[in-house]
């Protein structure tokens, strides 16, 4: 193992680095775009990359031995692919108690892509680290963060005895612009929160403590004294160490060629055995860590894994006087990072152009590509202009690797919807190493219990639907634009320009020509706002103009993004404001034609009802009841409706025919995939005889809501709609303009209303009805940019937002969505009964500000001078005429988190380093009787 930070003499390099890979004693480019200079007079070919680890890795990888271990008969679980997460997975696996783990690597660990990873530094190439960056735009990854630095800067060195190669350097966030410096200080705030150590710093400031910087263009830096860099071979080897004490079993050279999978009598697919070129293991437990190779290892089993491999690379300098011990840095707007690489730096970047591997080869292990320099030379200039010293010095050795990413820049991980039992761990984004810790422990936890225990719902495989995970088009695109987009700075309502018009409602052309501008969401375009200047059409991805493609002039749907990308109010402020007021005082319609509509019927289905939700849905026919579904620990899974129905007397996506019992389910679209998984892994493991129906394609809705719902759709349909004969929270077939729809009369927004769900052939003509009723009452087409802010106006809940898997009902404010009072048993019970008994330990609390300005979520809370959580959800109320935002408080003494608790304290919000006074409220601030949903004005 060799020395993380000490250089080796040059006679040495030249001696150990293989011949393929440029060294001083080969080839010496300047780092200047202007000047490419080879020191050589002859070129050294390029054609097969290799690596520096001549005698201990290459040689033994060429002789094509067997396995390094016999083979296990049998394993609880297999973990395929011996890379960072597949380390850190054995490793928690082993660490909760599985002894019986066995991890199989086709070659030699860290042979695929996590030994040259992107988020890696090396010295010499041979001691790889990995960048840690500890704040993130997401509350959950700055958890993840934090395990991983635990575990490699501590827990491993206690365990083993080893160091692991961590090295605390620090980082540093350039910002060249406002836009870019508010982001950074939006981290900053985050990261009181956890106790994240960071400065903004002036530019003067930032010279101060990187003398080599030039800061003449400088808007400011944010620096995390307390980041720092690994080392990829170390932490996985120490890994192995610590797995193998536990009782893991580590194979490595032992390929694998299959994936058993057996069905079952009711069609359940589930794993059972892992093949390879030297024999069968018997499990029913498989984890895809394969990198690049994890979709050839996907569809072994029939697994979708949708990554796509593309070429990253950077360089490592020659030796740089007075770089020693600076922090790492990454310039974002020039799409560039410079890692500290003992007395040199390595230089890469997110590229617009980044060349794909298209033919993912099987033997490629500790390998290399040649550097595309037509690609990669645009990181240069920015690299120069930050470190000008740069311009003179001589490029030591190239990297150019396979790395996997995925089509929002997120990896994959949890079961796979098509198999039980095979668990996805992969397609990392060059961030393997940083994130590996994190998730390592949660895929851990969710192989054992069921569910991580942190909200993973943004990694989770389960957030693409069915339709897309095998779309290759849909892949490749999508994963370029988060690709070239991933230094790109972070708004809350940006839009992906990739992989568009996947999915269409019926009413989506007559929309767009009303000036709908769409939001994508699971395939769907669902509207977002409606431009008065007219249509803005999504047109085919350009891909920013690479690879020959012309970019789109005159984009009007990319100008009405480019309008967004601002920490303040959006131009169009002023038209979402007018959608939501018209909904507050005469009537709105909103198409919600995207939500996912499920049937759940059958002989067990009044039980599996009874199990699966956590609110009473026995009632009536004819009732609909608004509910939480939970997991074993009390966390929520999702909040739904659920309508109590008869059967059809034919086959029919509005009534379908069924014997017992039948219940309609009705979910927001954005997680249709996720519910449908849970539904039916439930309904598995408890062997209902009853089965899911998806007809979210058959079926559109649209909502009709405000004081003037009533009088618009008695014109329309064939029935009495006063409180007596309609009330809230009942449905209905009935006709609306001569055509049969399901009318349940709920809301989203907080005023009077009716939902009409009808099959798509007839939702053209209904919605055309509905608009020609509610002309005399100055109707207006509205979209989700007015649904957010009229549900958090009103306090509803936003799955994902205010409610995750890992917030309880109590925490959120929904108790009244838990049949406690009953003796009914349901999933997740014993853990919201026991909560119950011991009190809450965090609780969902609204807030308004008095100062004019918006808020996104991230935002630090503020009680008493301590920070005690974070804005999880914020908009603007323009019925109250102020921001809202809702988040959770925690007692910094670690107690509950009682309403005492909540009344005593004085807040603040802090929002990009500036507090905000605050006032808490423990009911919505707007129409807190709950009068104008029973229609009550």
């Amino acid at each position: 193992m060799f020395c993380t930070g000490t250089l080796m003499p040059a006679p040495q390099i030249s001696m150990i680095l293989s011949t393929t890979v440029r060294s001083t004693s080969f080839c010496r480019h300047s780092l200047s775009s202007r000047s490419l200079r080879c020191f050589s007079n002859a070129t050294v070919p390029t054609t097969e990359k290799s690596v520096p680890y001549t005698r201990t890795l290459k040689e033994e990888t060429s002789q094509k031995k067997g396995p390094s271990k016999p083979l296990p008969k049998d394993a609880d679980v297999v973990v395929i692919g011996g890379g960072s997460l597949g380390c850190q997975t054995t490793y928690h696996l082993a660490k909760m108690g599985v002894s019986n783990v066995l991890l199989l690597e086709r070659d030699r660990l860290t042979s695929g892509t996590t030994w040259h990873t992107a988020d890696i530094s090396v010295v010499l190439l041979w001691s790889l680290a990995g960048l840690l960056w500890q704040l993130r735009p997401s509350d959950v990854e700055v958890e993840l963060l934090a395990h991983t630095r635990n575990v490699v800067s501590r827990d491993l060195q206690e365990e083993t005895g080893l160091h692991t190669g961590w090295i605390q350097n620090g980082g540093l966030f350039i910002a060249s612009n406002k836009q870019r410096l508010d982001e950074y200080k939006r981290l900053m705030s985050l990261g009181k929160v956890y106790g994240v150590e960071s400065y903004v710093l002036s530019p003067a400031e930032t010279k101060d403590l990187y003398p080599l910087m030039n800061v003449e263009d400088l808007y400011g830096t944010l620096y995390v004294p307390k980041d720092g860099t690994m080392d990829p071979a170390g932490t996985c080897t120490t890994l192995a160490r610590a797995a193998t004490a536990r009782g893991a079993t580590i194979i490595e050279n032992c390929p694998v060629t299959g994936v058993q999978v057996r069905t079952d009598d009711l069609g359940v697919k589930q794993v059972v055995a892992v093949e390879t070129r030297h024999g069968t293991i018997q499990t029913t437990h498989v984890v895809n860590c394969a990198g690049a190779w994890a979709r050839t290892l996907g569809q072994m089993a029939g697994v979708n894994v949708p990554l796509i491999a593309m070429h990253h690379a950077y360089v490592v300098t020659e030796r740089i006087e007075g770089i020693q011990n600076m922090p790492n840095v990454r310039d974002h707007d020039a799409s560039v990072y410079l890692r500290l690489q003992g007395d040199a730096l390595s230089v890469g970047g997110y590229e617009s152009n980044p060349v794909f591997w298209d033919d993912v080869s099987d033997d490629f292990s500790f390998g290399l590509f040649d550097l595309d320099w037509d690609v990669f030379t645009q990181h240069i200039e920015g690299a120069i202009n930050r470190v000008p010293v740069l311009e003179k010095t001589g490029i030591k050795s190239t990297v150019c690797g396979p790395e996997s990413f995925t089509a929002d820049h997120k990896p994959l991980l949890g079961e796979a919807p098509e198999v039980r039992g095979y668990f996805l761990g992969c397609g990392f984004n060059s961030a393997g190493m940083m994130l590996g810790g994190g998730c390592g422990k949660e895929l851990a936890h969710w192989i054992i219990h069921g569910r991580p225990e942190k909200d993973m719902y943004a990694y989770d495989i389960r957030r693409f639907h069915s339709s897309l995970t095998n779309n290759n088009c849909w892949i490749r695109e999508r994963s370029h634009e988060s690709y070239a987009k991933n230094y790109s700075v972070v708004f809350s309502h940006d839009e992906p320009l990739a992989g568009r018009n996947m999915r269409k409602d019926p009413l989506h052309e007559v929309l767009l020509q009303q000036g709908c501008v769409f939001q994508e969401r699971h395939g769907w375009e669902r509207p977002g706002w409606f431009n008065p200047q007219g249509p803005a059409p999504i047109l085919d991805y350009d891909y920013y103009g690479a690879y020959g493609h012309g970019v789109h002039e005159g984009y009007a749907y990319n100008q009405l993004l480019g309008k967004e990308y601002t920490f303040d109010f959006p131009p169009h402020h002023d038209v979402i404001r007018r959608e939501c007021l018209t909904c507050r005082n005469t009537v709105a319609v909103f198409n919600m034609s995207y939500f996912g509509k499920f049937y759940l019927v059958g002989p067990d289905a009044r039980k599996a009802a009874d199990w699966l939700f956590s609110a009473d849905v026995s009632k009536p026919v004819g009732s609909t009841v608004y509910t939480c579904m939970l997991n074993q620990r009390g966390g929520t899974e999702s909040d739904l409706t659920v309508s109590h129905i008869d059967p059809g007397l034919q086959t029919s996506p509005l009534a379908p025919k069924f014997e017992g019992d039948g219940y309609y389910l009705a979910i927001g679209g954005a997680v249709a995939q996720h519910n449908w998984c849970h539904i039916n892994n439930v309904l598995q493991d408890k062997s209902f005889r009853c089965t899911l129906i998806d007809c979210s394609e058959d079926l559109g809705m649209i909502s009709i809501q405000g004081p003037a719902s009533r009088a618009l759709l008695q014109e329309l349909l064939d029935t009495d709609l006063s409180n007596e004969a309609f009330p809230f929270s009942t449905h209905k077939l009935v006709k609306a303009a001569g055509h049969m729809v399901r009318a349940i009369r709920l809301s989203f927004v907080g005023e009077m209303g009716w939902e009409l769900h009808m099959p798509r052939e007839v939702c053209l003509p209904v919605y055309q009805a509905v608009m020609k009723a509610g002309t005399k009452h100055n109707i207006t087409n509205a979209g989700y940019r007015a649904i957010d802010s009229l549900s958090i106006e009103k306090g509803y809940r936003h799955w994902h937002a205010d409610l995750r898997p890992d917030d309880t009902p109590l925490e959120a404010g929904l108790a009244f969505t838990c049949k406690l009072k009953t003796s009914t048993p349901f999933l997740g019970r014993e853990a919201v009964e026991k909560q119950k008994a011991e009190g809450i330990c965090k609780r969902l609390i609204g807030f308004t500000i008095e100062e004019r300005v918006p808020m996104f979520g991230l935002e630090a809370i503020w009680r008493n001078g301590q920070a005690v959580g974070h804005i999880r959800r914020a908009d603007y109320g323009f019925a109250i005429d102020k921001t809202i935002a809702y988040g959770y408080l925690r007692n910094p003494n670690g107690g509950p988190v009682s309403l005492d608790f909540v009344r005593s304290g004085e807040y603040a919000l802090e929002r990009m380093g500036v507090l905000y006074p605050a006032t808490a409220h423990l009911k919505s601030p707007f129409d807190a009787d709950n009068k104008r949903v029973k229609g009550i004005y």
